[in-house]
């Protein structure tokens, strides 16, 4: 499935959205409600303030009530440090579950990440799951409960105020509250907008990430074809787009302020008149009218932030939205049911009349049938793009046959364990993947529970050692990211020495020398005899003696299996394929190795 294709249609259907969150909220629910608690008293106590101003006018400045002039004061002050210590804590709460909730959910996300098959990958760029698997639940998860204590602590400040004007004047508070439902209707009116907004941001954040990761991995192509420009025109275009989209929303957003701001003045213009009317007729004193007008002026202060922050959480929840659907994107290949666990093969891998395609209706693979009895070695060769590599693809399902079964043992392996299916099978790519960190721990990720013994084994037998001790600190080097600290023969034998240790009864070898240079060929070629030993292996190469060396010779041809046999078999077919074929591209490499 295609990330740019979830665009978060329940970004506002609160009902579920509050449902799929509660999972990871549950375990911090009592802090979370504790911070929510705090949160209230945090908003109240700006009521208090403006209530005191009543007594204060009233008691002290026209009846000359002197304990009050002291003690109002002193209380006020009071209340503002209880308020300082409860936001303190509020914050603090509030942080520390943020975090964890969103914590929780990225590990969650990528465990399902690491478990998605190829297919996801190749349908999706580096960026955009970059940014849908780590930005959106950064901006969801966390952002919802910071917004929740504003929206709480702003809520309860308006409610306490309004108490305030309530008990002041009910004629006055009749219309601050009037003005107060007017002024939020600019907030439901966006919701569209921003939904769509957040999900252009999205797509081109993305391909922003992915350019910054195309032009780290392909710095050598950039510098080498001059595409210098191509690339930085590519990334400007990404950032004006983001610009645009960014500053169409602030259009929409930003006119909420003013207009809010308008409305309301128009209701304290209104106040203050009638105000001063009730004052004057005696139907309340200035004290209540000074205690009134500053509430309602401090009632800005959480009005304002209440339409922001709904302004945030729509934001929020689209990302929100998009953080579940992840949630829902099943990998295609997964192990069944009642799946059978298999421990090493006994009769052998057989491919029966399989089909296979990448794109809808345009096939890569048509009926193969092709067995490797337990211990042989099949070698698969043919034209480049003929569906060599797609054979070593399917046999770890790392993609499904559209029809036909690859079969172990006579069991098809979409009814084998997956874990089980691949702890079977060895590995070795032409261009294989080192991660960042030591030698040790490259070649221990093909069995973590092997011992010091282990590793001297397949050190001297995938020929590690010839460079081993020429390293700084010898199997502890650190070789950086994608092993780009090392050579590519030494690469390659650092990955052939993780097969080894491995040690899986199945190996395959997608062209594992084809990327070398002769020296390096050589050496890598005597660590695959290592490798192969009492093996059952499917070979594609280019090496002749590797070929001529197999049991058998699969010939595949535009996606069919158009010759089998022995490499002699083969070479006394008159104008035949894999005849044509080696004296073509093999004949050369003979006179190499005879040399």
């Amino acid at each position: 499935m295609k990330l740019k294709d979830t665009l978060a249609k329940d970004s506002f259907n609160y009902g579920y959205l509050s449902k799929r969150i509660y999972k990871y909220i549950h375990p911090y629910l009592f802090r979370i409600i504790l911070g929510l608690i705090i949160a209230l008293p945090v908003g109240a106590l700006d009521g208090v303030i403006a209530y005191a101003l009543k007594p204060y006018m009233d008691e002290v400045l026209i009846k000359k009530n002197m304990f009050l002039a002291y003690l109002i004061p002193f209380g006020v002050v009071a209340f503002a440090a209880l308020q300082g210590v409860l936001r303190y804590l509020n914050d603090y709460l509030t942080n520390w579950t943020g975090q964890k909730v969103t914590n929780d959910v990225k590990k969650a996300l990528f465990n399902k990440l690491v478990h998605m098959d190829s297919k996801f990958y190749d349908e999706n760029s580096s960026g955009i799951i970059l940014t849908r698997y780590w930005s959106d639940p950064e901006a969801a998860s966390k952002g919802i409960l910071d917004n929740l204590k504003a929206l709480m602590s702003s809520g309860i400040g308006a409610f306490a105020l309004i108490g305030v004007m309530l008990y002041n004047s009910w004629k006055l508070a009749l219309v601050g509250v009037v003005v107060l439902c007017i002024a939020f209707i600019p907030a439901a009116i966006i919701r569209k907008r921003i939904k769509n907004a957040s999900n252009m941001t999205m797509k081109i954040g993305g391909n922003i990430t992915t350019d910054f990761n195309e032009t780290y991995s392909g710095n050598k192509i950039i510098t080498a074809y001059n595409l210098s420009d191509y690339q930085y025109n590519k990334y400007a275009k990404e950032i004006h787009d983001s610009f645009d989209v960014n500053m169409s929303l602030v259009k929409r957003v930003a006119w909420m302020s003013p207009i809010m701001y308008t409305i309301a003045s128009f209701g304290i213009a209104f106040v203050l008149a009638f105000g001063t009317y009730l004052v004057l007729s005696g139907q309340m004193t200035s004290g209540s009218l000074l205690s009134f007008v500053t509430s309602l002026l401090l009632l800005y202060k959480p009005v304002k932030t209440l339409g922001n922050t709904l302004t945030g959480l729509q934001t929020i929840f689209v990302a929100l939205c998009r953080t579940f659907e992840l949630f829902d994107i099943d990998a295609e290949i997964k192990s069944k049911e009642n799946a059978v666990v298999i421990n090493g093969i006994k009769d052998g891998v057989s491919l029966e009349n399989v089909c296979f395609e990448y794109v809808e209706n345009t096939p890569v693979l048509k009926n193969i049938n092709l067995k490797a009895s337990v211990g042989e070695t099949v070698a698969i060769v043919g034209n480049s793009g003929g569906g060599k590599t797609t054979i070593a693809n399917l046999i770890p399902r790392f993609y499904d046959v559209k029809s036909g079964s690859i079969k172990i043992d006579g069991i098809d392996i979409r009814d084998i364990e997956l874990t089980s299916l691949r702890n079977n099978i060895s590995v070795v790519f032409q261009d294989n993947f080192l991660f960042t960190g030591t030698i040790r721990e490259n070649l221990l990720m093909g069995n973590f529970n092997a011992t010091d013994e282990d590793l001297e084994r397949v050190i001297k037998a995938a020929h590690l050692d010839e460079f081993l001790n020429e390293m700084p600190d010898g199997i502890d080097t650190e070789i950086g990211e994608r092993g780009t600290s090392l050579s590519g023969g030494q690469r390659q034998r650092v990955a052939i020495a993780r097969a080894m240790l491995k040690d899986s009864p199945i190996v395959i070898l997608d062209e594992a020398t084809s990327a070398l240079d002769n020296k390096s060929e050589a050496i890598v070629q005597k660590a695959l005899d290592n490798l192969m030993q009492n093996k059952t292996v499917f070979v594609i190469a280019h090496r002749l003696s590797t070929i001529k060396n197999a049991d058998k010779i699969a010939v595949i041809n535009e996606g069919e299996l158009v010759e089998l046999g022995t490499h002699d078999e083969l070479l006394a077919r008159e104008d035949g394929f894999y005849k044509r074929l080696y004296e073509m591209q093999f004949a050369k490499s003979s006179v190499v190795v005879a040399e």
